[in-house]
């Protein structure tokens, strides 16, 4: 039927029906087969977009996008993370119907390029590689130079030198045995040094076409060693093989090690890209670099990066060559330098961001490989934001959500007390990759690093360079130390987005793994001893040298302000010392969320002999009299930290743990005797008194407010310090706003109890003294029936603050004190994403909150409402409790700069 109707009509008018023909049978085929998997991109235009990152990966999204808005972009096509998913449930077998759709995807590049895969006389080369939809740096594979085979590579030559198509064809074995078919890198490095040794030469470049040559059969005769097979030469098998290596790494332990250290979770799985590929190792007019558009150390608006002529991508980003900066090629290539500037503010402008680019100059022509929101520091973010905000960039609201919370943990961290104490002890510098300061003993081995963390040691990771392998160890470091590598290698990159400090390219230092020691000029470092590093200098320093707390002041202060503007939610602290107090206050907190009386208890050795004489006690009489001992301290504490907190709220928890936590360690011997010598209580009583006190599970035992209900007099005295210190401070003119809070209460009947005692305390305290002043009375909710019962625990309590430790405790029936002996199974497992004791368990604990925000609120509709355990410090716990309707959360001193950002984020 075709060929007749051919017959009837010009070719030009066949031609436009063959068009048209082909265009009905497109969408007809989009409409009716499943829903599209492969997506392609180049020549200015592409089949997806940066708003699909979660289908097309991080790199995929972004690929389509500079493609779109006109950058020179090499072709290619994004197999999506849906089909990685569907591999993985697939038994990893590629799903039906994937192999032919990236077939064809594969046409549109050829036709893009005018080259085939696996042509001879028209070579396309490729380039595989990994993109899930949160970066993670170096964590799952790349090939690169696929397509070439033994055929391949003379009409590469006869294109582009026999020198470079044998470079590359040794490249290409190297990589696809090392990352496809599980062949140890070391093989074909043995066999390189080897050459290089009998020639006579130390670098690569050096090595001449007929050496490459030979390289290319020794490197080919690995694969017969190791696999008793030869390498596979047919480019579609290798493009097949390659996707699955891609798909597979999203498995491996090192990826897997990086998604649970950055509790990055819900992914479907690594998108594919497969591009064709462009080349910076074609002689001196051509390179390879990796640039961010501000640093991101610093955050000052000038290029960041670095640049490496006649050298291939992944040569910079592994750190295999240590780079120049990219100042360099302004001389060398100034036209694709210029290129690149103006891409760059394109990008910036675009994204609304600070960027970090990959780039490759083929023979002075600019390509641009890959974009992506920059890691930064800390500082580097606040920096951004602001800088910004001040350009016109970006408002303030944008601004908010363009620094993690995890960054200003960063910016909290401790610096070197006095960088100049310390100039006789640096022995070496390198690059200032991370900044921040470290201070550790030197391990050599990434497992080692991890180990001595867990004993508590802090460590600083020294290697030659480090791999992907390595995260676990680099995350378990203080510092991070490398001999080889620049500003952009895998330990800066990874380094930076952790906020550990990290000093790279330290060429003065020679690393011997075998012997575990590091030789910096003349001195010997042996594992074990002590070394600091100065990131935001690149000094390597000797000894442990002493570190200062960090200040909120410039730019951070204003983008904090900015955070205060916008959040609803009031961000509290929980303190138990006047210091405390004060570092709360300085960090912006709104006031006291948790002021716990029993850590005051601990604070000198007269104090806790004097509570254990209370413990000990037999009678009332003998009790009051230990407590009364106990009072002026008390009242002493509290008046410092109302005097820190002057015009904001104070909530004081009453006493909540088991008594037993205040005596003395050791066996019960030894605990008898010293009872017995503090105290002058014969053993024998001493002995029975402990007997008495022995629970068999203490921490739902006699603590919290059934010691205040037995043991009347010991609520009478706190209440009394409290009310006497808050008078005190009042009539010294600081504005007091006492809130008492009783703790661990399940029934109403139970709050009432000590609510009479402590108003009774209260007035007389007030007749005595001569003045009054206002003062609330609440209740810790963290027995899940307090929360179901909320609404007549409310008609006694003027405020509820939820203890989510307890909560969590008593809800999922763990122990938090030995919960770590299944919980890294449990999350290894899938059973939970998260250790709930972290980040809160919305569906279980989470629906608690609610039930007792609600019905407390229904029955005192005045009722304040807040949560002082550790989850008042994370971020996703604290967007929870702001949906909820909580009027403030409550953290450490330290992370109360966090948790109004977060809070903030929740705004906007």
């Amino acid at each position: 039927m075709r060929y007749f109707f051919s017959l009837l009509i010009s070719p030009e008018q066949m031609a436009k029906f063959e068009y048209i023909e082909e265009k009905i049978f497109g969408w007809l085929k989009m409409a009716t087969t499943l829903p599209t998997r492969v997506f392609t991109f180049g020549k200015g235009k592409s089949e997806g977009n940066k708003g699909m990152k979660s289908l097309l990966g991080g790199k995929g999204a972004n690929l389509a996008e500079m493609a779109t808005i006109g950058l020179s972009v090499p072709p290619g096509l994004t197999i999506s993370t849906e089909a990685c998913q569907e591999y993985q449930l697939n038994g990893k077998k590629l799903p039906g119907g994937l192999w032919e759709e990236i077939l064809e995807g594969l046409k549109t590049v050829e036709k893009d390029m005018g080259a085939s895969l696996g042509d001879p006389s028209k070579p396309l080369l490729l380039s595989v590689r990994s993109g899930a939809a949160i970066s993670m740096p170096g964590m799952m594979d790349t090939v690169l130079n696929l397509g070439l085979n033994d055929e391949v590579v003379f009409g590469l030559a006869s294109k582009s030198g026999e020198r470079f198509a044998f470079d590359s064809y040794r490249r290409f074995l190297d990589m696809f045995g090392d990352v496809v078919l599980g062949i140890p890198h070391s093989l074909f490095e043995e066999k390189l040094e080897k050459l290089k040794n009998s020639k006579g030469i130390k670098h690569d470049t050096e090595l001449t076409a007929s050496d490459l040559k030979e390289l290319v059969e020794q490197y080919k005769n690995v694969y017969l060693e190791t696999k008793g097979d030869n390498f596979p030469s047919d480019p579609k098998q290798q493009l097949q093989l390659a996707v699955k290596a891609v798909f597979d790494s999203w498995d491996s332990p090192r990826a897997i090690k990086y998604r649970s250290i950055n509790q990055i979770t819900g992914l479907k799985g690594t998108a594919v890209n497969i591009q064709c590929m462009v080349f910076g190792n074609m002689g001196n007019t051509s390179g390879t670099g990796v640039l961010f558009t501000r640093n991101p150390s610093t955050g000052e608006n000038k290029l960041y990066g670095e640049f490496l002529v006649n050298a291939q991508g992944e040569d910079v980003v592994a750190g295999i060559r240590t780079p120049e900066d990219l100042d360099a090629m302004k001389s060398c290539m100034p036209e694709a330098y210029k290129e690149l500037v103006e891409n760059c503010e394109i990008l910036e402008k675009h994204y609304k961001d600070m960027m970090d680019i990959e780039f490759t100059v083929q023979e002075n022509r600019l390509w641009m490989l890959q974009c992506r929101s920059g890691k930064r520091t800390g500082k580097g973010a606040v920096k951004i934001a602001v800088d910004m905000v001040s350009e016109g960039l970006v408002d303030m609201r944008s601004a908010i959500k363009m620094v993690e919370p995890q960054h200003l943990d960063q910016l909290l961290h401790p610096q070197f007390e006095d960088p100049t104490a310390y100039k006789d002890k640096v022995v070496a510098k390198g690059l200032p990759a991370s900044p921040g300061a470290a201070v550790g003993q030197v391990v050599f081995r990434a497992d080692d690093a991890e180990a001595w963390h867990t004993q508590g040691k802090s460590v600083i990771l020294v290697r030659t360079e480090t791999s992907p392998e390595d995260v676990g160890g680099m995350h378990a470091a203080a510092g991070i130390l490398t001999a080889r590598g620049g500003m952009t290698s895998h330990a800066a990159v990874v380094a930076r987005g952790w906020g550990k400090c990290c000093v790279s390219g330290c060429s003065e230092i020679s690393v011997n793994d075998n012997e575990k020691l590091v030789v910096i000029g003349d001195k010997v470092i042996q594992e074990g001893e002590w070394l600091s590093l100065n990131g935001s200098t690149g000094e390597v320093i000797l000894g442990k040298q002493p570190l200062s707390p960090p200040a909120l002041s410039g730019d951070l202060e204003t983008f904090m302000s900015w955070a205060d503007t916008i959040r609803r939610i009031k961000v509290m602290a929980n303190a138990d010392t006047p210091e405390d107090a004060v570092t709360a206050r300085n960090n912006g907190a709104q006031g006291i969320g948790l002021c716990r009386t029993e850590h005051m208890f601990f604070a000198s050795d007269e104090r806790i002999k004097t509570v254990r004489k209370m413990i000990m006690a037999v009678t009332t009489e003998q009790r009051k009299a230990a407590l009364n001992s106990l009072l002026p301290y008390q009242r002493s504490d509290f008046e410092g930290i109302f005097r820190a907190m002057d015009g904001l709220p104070v909530t004081i928890r009453l006493l909540d743990p088991p008594l037993h936590e205040f005596l003395p360690e050791g066996d019960l011997q030894q605990i008898v005797g010293e009872l017995t010598a503090e105290t002058g209580i014969n053993e024998e009583e001493v002995f029975s008194r402990i007997e008495k006190l022995s629970e068999v599970n203490p921490m739902l035992g006699f603590r919290g407010c059934r010691l205040g209900i037995s043991y009347p007099e010991l609520t009478e005295m706190q209440a009394r310090a409290i009310f006497q210190a808050a008078v005190s401070m009042s009539n010294q003119g600081v504005k007091v706003f006492p809130e008492i809070m009783v703790p661990l209460v399940g029934t109403p009947q139970e709050l009432g109890n000590q609510v009479t005692l402590i108003r009774s305390v209260a007035k007389k305290v007030f007749s005595e003294m001569g003045s009054s002043l206002s003062y609330k009375v609440g209740t810790m909710i963290e027995i899940p029936r307090a929360a179901l019962v909320a609404d007549e625990i409310a008609k006694e309590a003027e405020f509820f603050s939820f203890g989510t430790n307890d909560l969590t405790q008593m809800t999922f029936g763990y122990s938090r004190d030995d919960v770590g002996k299944f919980l890294p199974i449990y999350i290894a497992h899938g059973i939970l994403q998260n250790d709930p004791f972290e980040v809160l368990d919305q569906r279980g604990v989470g629906q608690l909150i609610k039930i007792a925000t609600e019905r407390g609120r229904a029955a005192r509709p005045s009722l304040k409402v807040g949560i002082c355990g550790e989850h008042g410090g994370e971020p996703s716990s604290i967007a929870f409790f702001a949906e909820a309707g909580l009027d403030y959360v409550s953290c450490s001193p330290f992370r109360v700069p966090i948790a109004r950002l977060a809070a903030a984020q929740v705004a906007v």
